[in-house]
C-alpha cells in the first residue's frame, strides 16, 4: 500500500529526514524526486503535456512489513506497520527500532495500524479495532534511539470499519487542527449522511473537540461524500488536497473545501488519460493532474462522478 502524498511525511512542505551528512544526501535525492512529482501534479493544469525524467528512488530502509505511514518527531522518522501494529523509529543509517506495539489493533484486510501524525511531542495513531476505527494520542518520551510512548488517550472513536475502505490518514493542518480521513466502509449512503462518520474528512482540535468554525455546528465533519481518502496535504496558499482510491484505475485528486461534498472527483485518470470532471455540487474547484509521470496526459471535460456521486451527473469518458 502506498505511503501516499501527505503530511504524514510532516506538515507541509515536509520535515527533514535523518540529519547526518549521508542522510542529508539521501534525503536530498528523495526530496528532489518528490518535489518534481508534486510540481507535475500542481502545474499540469496549465503546462502542455511533456515527458520529464526524475531521479531513480533510493532505498533508505528495508525489511518493513506493510509500512503505512510516516511522521516526524523532530528529525526522527516514525513508521507504522499496518499488520503488526508496530511503530518503528528509523535511525540515520536506516536501522529500524521498535518503539511500541499499539494495543487493540485488529488487523484485517486494509485495516490495522494506519495513519500517524506528530504534534507537540504527541503521537496520534489511527487504528482499526474490533469495534471500529479510532484515533488515539500518546506522549512521545525519551531521546532518539530510545523513544517510547505513554498510555493512550482516545481522540475520537466510533468510526465505521470494514475489510476495506477504512481511510486512515491523519495530519495536523496549517491551522493547528487535526484532520482525519475516513472511508465509507462499503456503505455508500453513509458517505452522504452528515450524522455518520464514514466517508468523511473530519476536523478536530488535537484534544478531540469540535472547532467552533467547523462548517456544520457541533459536528467534526469537514467534507463528505468520500469513498476511501488516504492522502491529505496543503499547498503554500493553504489550499487542501486529498487523494482518494477510486474504483479500479479511477483514482482521484480533490481540492477540499469546508462543508462541500466530493460527490464528483475533481480529477481522475489512468497513465494514458486524465479526466477533469464537472462538480455535482457548487463551490468545488477543479485541478487537472498528471495521473502517472512521465506519461503524457490527455484530458476531457465531460462530467464524471465518483463512487459516492450525487446522482445528477453520470456520463463518463
Amino acid at each position: 500500500m502506498p505511503l501516499s502524498l501527505h503530511p504524514v511525511v510532516g506538515p507541509p512542505p515536509s520535515h527533514p529526514l535523518p540529519h547526518s551528512p549521508t542522510g542529508r544526501r539521501r534525503r536530498g535525492a528523495a526530496l528532489a524526486a518528490a518535489c518534481v512529482s508534486v510540481s507535475l501534479l500542481l502545474t499540469a493544469c496549465t503546462a502542455p503535456s511533456q515527458t520529464v525524467s526524475v531521479p531513480a528512488p533510493e532505498s533508505f530502509t528495508e525489511g518493513l512489513e506493510a509500512p503505512w505511514s510516516i511522521a516526524f518527531h523532530g528529525e526522527v522518522a516514525l513508521v507504522s506497520e499496518r499488520d503488526s501494529a508496530r511503530v518503528l523509529e528509523i535511525a540515520d543509517d536506516g536501522t529500524a527500532r521498535e518503539v511500541a506495539v499499539i494495543d487493540g489493533v485488529s488487523a484485517r484486510g486494509e485495516g490495522g495500524l494506519l495513519g500517524l501524525a506528530v504534534h507537540e511531542h504527541q503521537l496520534f495513531t489511527y487504528i482499526t479495532a474490533a469495534d471500529g476505527n479510532r484515533v488515539e494520542r500518546r506522549e512521545i518520551r525519551g531521546e532518539p534511539g530510545d523513544l517510547s510512548l505513554s498510555e493512550p488517550t482516545t481522540v475520537i472513536d466510533g468510526i465505521p470499519a470494514a475489510g476495506n475502505h477504512n481511510g486512515g490518514r491523519i495530519a495536523v493542518g496549517p491551522d493547528g487542527m487535526l484532520y482525519v480521513t475516513t472511508g465509507d466502509a462499503g456503505d455508500r449512503d453513509a458517505a452522504q449522511d452528515l450524522d455518520a462518520l464514514a466517508g468523511k474528512i473530519l476536523r478536530l482540535t488535537p484534544e478531540g473537540g469540535v472547532p467552533a468554525d467547523n462548517p456544520f455546528g457541533g459536528s467534526p465533519v469537514y467534507s463528505y461524500g468520500h469513498r476511501n481518502p488516504q492522502g491529505i496535504a496543503w499547498d503554500a496558499e493553504g489550499a487542501m488536497y486529498a487523494s482518494e482510491f477510486g474504483q479500479d484505475t479511477w483514482d482521484e485528486l480533490n481540492v477540499i473545501e469546508p462543508g462541500v461534498t466530493t460527490a464528483g472527483p475533481r480529477s481522475r485518470g489512468s497513465p494514458e488519460t486524465t479526466t477533469t470532471s464537472t462538480p455535482c455540487s457548487s463551490g468545488l474547484r477543479t485541478r487537472r493532474v498528471r495521473a502517472e509521470s512521465p506519461s503524457p496526459v490527455r484530458t476531457s471535460s465531460s462530467p464524471t462522478c465518483g463512487a459516492n456521486a450525487c446522482g445528477s451527473c453520470r456520463s463518463t469518458t
